[in-house]
């Protein structure tokens, strides 16, 4: 298998070493970028992507070595600590590049057959909503099958985390690998992506934006070819 991990911050804390973890128990090739240190950018709102293409964005060739990633990757990890309750700053700008793919857009075929996990630690609360962040991104791009991994570690280091936690931490760990490693290549997206996808190929049909209608029709989309077949 081949994952790509996209860390949320460039320090490794708890919530590195869990998504390290789980990519090294799931097995494979596996490649890590760091936000802001790989990826910094804010979306500036120009609406290239969708008006123009997404090659047009002012950031494109940075992006393009994650980007690629992405594509090629079985397994995709979104980590992030949660900051006030939600995803790094660094996580939302980055994410905010992929407006574009979001399936009212203009979807990646590939990410119908992947799976995606969204990982989060906190002192306390907030991992919930953090994931959700996260997710939501996953959802929208399409990736068949979606997991969120979090974990209340009551320290601000992973060296701080006792014992017994990380015992937890492990067993929760080995048990998502086991599951991935299972669906690997053999997953379709559940109803909720299909019936999405659906309801997106009809209003395709129309189009919002010319470059979208265009890659919809290109892809056969808008009549009865589907990205997971």
């Amino acid at each position: 298998m081949k994952t790509v991990i996209i860390h949320g911050q460039s320090h490794k804390g708890s919530t590195y070493h869990v998504a390290r973890k789980l990519a090294e128990e799931v097995g494979g090739e596996i490649k890590e970028f760091f936000l802001p240190r790989d990826f910094g950018e804010f979306c500036i709102g120009c609406t290239k992507c969708f008006m123009e293409g997404e090659d047009k964005c002012p950031h494109y060739e940075k992006l393009e070595p994650i980007t690629r990633a992405l594509d090629e990757a079985d397994l995709i990890v979104l980590e992030s600590p949660v900051y006030v309750y939600h995803a790094t700053g660094a996580m939302k700008a980055f994410l905010d590049h992929y407006a574009y793919r979001w399936m009212i857009h203009r979807p990646h075929e590939a990410m119908f057959k992947k799976q995606g996990v969204c990982v989060a630690t906190a002192a306390g609360a907030g991992i919930k909503s953090t994931i959700m962040d996260m997710k939501h991104s996953l959802f929208f791009w399409g990736v068949a099958r979606r997991y969120g991994l979090g974990f209340a570690v009551a320290a601000v280091s992973w060296d701080q985390i006792a014992p017994r936690k990380k015992a937890v931490i492990d067993k929760k760990i080995a048990k998502l690998a086991a599951k991935i490693k299972r669906r690997n290549g053999k997953i379709k997206p559940n109803f909720r992506t299909r019936f999405l996808f659906w309801g997106m190929h009809l209003a395709q049909r129309k189009g919002f934006f010319p470059r979208d209608k265009q890659y919809w029709d290109e892809k056969g989309w808008t009549e009865n070819k589907r990205p997971w077949k």
